[in-house]
């Protein structure tokens, strides 16, 4: 199957506005969001100095932090949908004639609508509900922290009807709304046959109804969304304010603050230039040897990582500072993209992984032992990746290459020392217990910018503020994903679709190998769909008590499932990272398709050796 570069899930949004954003009134609206990244950085840190300076906590700075919090996720929502950032699944769409994609794409726009017309009336009421409910540190109504809510659901509301107003031909949103309307009608019509018929309706509202948004390029948050609607609203009795409240629950955990955070911290690497200091020392040092470059390329993949934790970020940063010398020595450029993939693929369990983060908060799993073992289990995978590599180069141009001087090398390591500085702060300080993943964000964020104004050129205020922006819109994209997935997860346990797994895989001979081996199929083609988040979102709360049941690990469980669906990420020809990939390195998802299975066959084999021996997980914590 061909696929093309442009088959990204963040490669269009509705009404495929401009990437730096369409609608000028829009502008407040970003920025109240960057004022709101700024001031909750600016808050966790006075929180981190009045604790561990002063020995002075201020309970109310957490409170303060979580309400401006989802107010800034709610106000991201909408700016990503402005902003060409909502992820979604678009390679089954680009498949078809301009005629059908046209429909498809206001088919997906009118399920878009349905779901915020549909949560917008239980929003006002569940905003009015917690007004009885005060804060316990200000004191306040709930309703100031939850009445983000329906304000960015009338905010998106009004994007999509602008987006449909300027629709080419409204004849095709007419259509849509009318098959919308119909499918609406016969669920209505039927839904007392729907309540009695058990959970064979799962698969008609959770299963095809997801499916089927997800391959018209819908947005993802907007699937789950669509099909926890339908099967709340027709096959239950349950109130669709439900939903509203599992959207707050998944989107307001304080442990999730560290989220935006760190992707601030990989927008302050990218632009202080601290990333490419450290991809020119690995190469000043190991450059000069056969299959060094290759070597680079993953070393440069594994440090980075354990600064931004964004995959994009890290092969972003890595790839335009090696791939000219790695030409040059005779690398195809297939090979190239497919060790890029998979590197960022192995790299993405090294502290600071924003997926772990997640993990740990929906899974109630220690984040610090998450980290421990993170590092451990990229490197097995790094191993794998390496020798593959060196067998490849092993006729690999190396004339004209010399070994840098000793004089070059210290020039390289003085300058990237600082930023290499930020990778052992953050993962020895959380993985030893010293600070949370959250305070550390903070931290991490206050010594880069020091260090990248006073080191590496520093950051302009019209930069430092477009760095706010997106790190707001980039965060409404990841926890609106988090608020869905939550609702359906949510669903899916009240079914009692557990209880089910769990008897099903008691009476199945094998045990846990039998339960191990199910779970990495199930990730794999998670990863490949629907991407990291909304999997672990959606598996997690039912999987990981099956797993404990099965007297399997919690964090062994952890690191097998998430290196299997970051596998899947990487795999063609619907993985979404593959193509990322190939964007970040122009070049033809069709050229390097061929070359990628080697290349994940070697993180399979790491990922068999993880599965199987639990002590790599396990050992170090």
């Amino acid at each position: 199957m061909s696929a093309t570069a442009e088959e990204l899930a963040m490669s269009e949004s509705l009404g495929n506005p401009s990437p730096g954003g369409r609608w000028k009134w829009l502008e407040p609206i970003n920025a109240v969001a960057a004022a709101l990244m700024l001031g909750i950085v600016l808050l966790l840190l006075a929180g981190v100095a009045s604790r561990y300076l002063f020995n002075f906590p201020v309970v109310w700075i957490d409170e303060v932090c979580s309400i401006s919090f989802i107010w800034m996720a709610m106000l991201g929502s909408a700016m990503a949908l402005d902003r060409n950032e909502h992820l979604r699944l678009t390679l089954f769409v680009n498949l078809f004639s301009e005629r059908p994609r046209i429909f498809i794409d206001a088919f997906g726009l009118v399920v878009v609508a349905t779901v915020l017309v549909a949560l917008l009336p239980h929003a006002v009421e569940y905003t009015m509900d917690e007004w009885f409910i005060t804060t316990p540190a200000l004191g306040i109504p709930n309703s100031f922290r939850v009445a983000a809510l329906p304000f960015g659901i009338v905010l998106m509301l009004v994007l999509v009807i602008r987006y449909a107003l300027r629709s080419p031909d409204l004849r095709y949103l007419l259509v849509a709304a009318v098959v919308v309307g119909a499918i609406a009608g016969l669920l209505w019509h039927f839904s007392p046959q729907l309540v009695r018929a058990g959970n064979s309706k799962l698969l008609l509202f959770l299963v095809l109804f997801v499916s089927v948004s997800l391959a018209c390029g819908v947005p993802i948050a907007f699937c789950f969304a669509i099909g926890t609607i339908s099967y709340l609203a027709f096959g239950t009795n349950a109130p669709l304010s439900v939903v509203i409240g599992r959207m707050d629950e998944g989107m307001s955990s304080i442990i999730l603050l560290s989220v935006p955070v760190f992707l601030l911290l990989g927008c302050i690497l990218d632009a202080t230039g601290m990333g490419k200091a450290i991809v020119d020392f690995l190469a000043s040092w190991l450059g000069h040897i056969r299959a060094g470059m290759s070597y680079v390329l993953l070393g440069s993949l594994f440090v980075v990582s354990g600064i931004s934790g964004s995959k994009v970020s890290d092969m972003a940063t890595v790839a335009p500072a090696l791939f000219p010398e790695m030409k040059r020595r005779g690398n195809k450029p297939r090979e190239m993209i497919a060790l890029l993939a998979t590197g960022a693929a192995m790299a993405d369990t090294v502290p600071p992984s924003i997926v772990l983060i997640v993990l740990g908060s929906v899974a109630g799993v220690s984040i610090a032992a998450l980290f421990t073992s993170g590092f451990a289990i990229a490197m097995v995978l790094l191993l794998g990746l390496a020798i593959l590599a060196r067998w490849k180069a092993r006729h690999e141009d190396m004339s004209g290459v010399r070994r840098p001087s000793l004089r070059v090398i210290g020039r390289t390591a003085l300058i990237a020392a600082p930023a290499l500085v930020l990778p052992f702060l953050i993962r020895s300080t959380v993985s030893g217990g010293v600070a949370t993943a959250t305070e550390v964000s903070t931290i991490a964020v206050l010594y880069a910018a020091f260090v990248g104004v006073v080191l590496y050129g520093g950051i302009s205020l019209r930069k430092s503020y477009a760095m706010l922006v997106e790190t707001a819109a980039l965060t409404g994209s990841i926890l609106l994903i988090l608020g869905t997935a939550s609702a359906m997860a949510w669903a899916i346990t009240q079914a009692g679709i557990a209880r089910d797994v769990t008897q099903f895989m008691a009476a199945m001979p094998g045990g846990t190998i039998v339960f191990m081996i199910l779970s990495i199929m199930v990730f794999l083609i998670l990863g490949c769909v629907l991407e990291g988040l909304p999997a672990i979102v959606l598996m997690a709360p039912l999987m990981f008590p099956i797993a404990k049941n099965l007297g399997v690990n919690d964090i062994h469980y952890a690191m097998t499932i998430v290196t299997a669906m970051n596998i899947g990420l990487m795999t063609p020809p619907i993985g979404i990272g593959f193509y990322l990939a190939c964007r970040i390195g122009n070049v033809s998802p069709d050229e390097a398709i061929g070359a990628i299975w080697s290349y994940l066959l070697a993180l399979m084999a790491g990922l068999a050796v993880i599965a199987a021996v639990p002590w790599f997980s396990v050992a170090f914590l």
